[in-house]
């Protein structure tokens, strides 16, 4: 006994034109294919249908080179450096009150954080430099 097939709905026409133009901005559809394609995924009733239409094309690469997802991993890692760079600041406001109360109270001017700022500071620029550069140490992600 087989499955019954399921009715397609919006939701899985909205996907799957979205697939046809991701494939039709990436060259793998003309502009010709492209309007017959997209004139029978809105006729289509079936879920097969609809995966009929895109069979042919590599779904998995489409998806990764969207430049939707591309600009999201972007502002992501930006949202990242952002808040290890707010991270840094409150512990450099920290160390630096840490130090003055020390220094007004035992008389002890030695400035020791300097230390932790340099070596917390290697840190936000390791993770910034790449991202800000777009360095292969982070595939997928260029800066504009």
């Amino acid at each position: 006994m087989t499955a019954p097939t399921v009715r397609a709905g919006d939701r899985e026409r909205e996907e799957t034109a979205d697939l046809l133009g991701q494939a039709l901005a990436q060259g793998y559809l003309a502009m010709a294919e492209y309007e017959a394609r997209l004139q029978q995924v809105y006729y289509a009733h079936k879920t097969p249908d609809l995966r009929r239409l895109t069979a042919d094309l590599p779904v998995a690469e489409l998806r990764l080179n969207d430049p939707r997802r591309q600009a999201a991993k972007l502002a992501a890692a930006k949202r990242g450096i952002h808040l290890h760079l707010a991270a840094y600041l409150a512990m450099v406001v920290i160390v630096l009150t840490v130090w003055l109360a020390v220094g007004l109270g035992a008389g002890s001017w030695y400035f020791w954080p300097i230390w932790p700022i340099l070596g917390a500071g290697i840190g936000v620029l390791s993770h910034a430099l790449p991202i800000r550069r777009g360095f292969p140490a982070c595939p997928g992600i260029k800066a504009r």
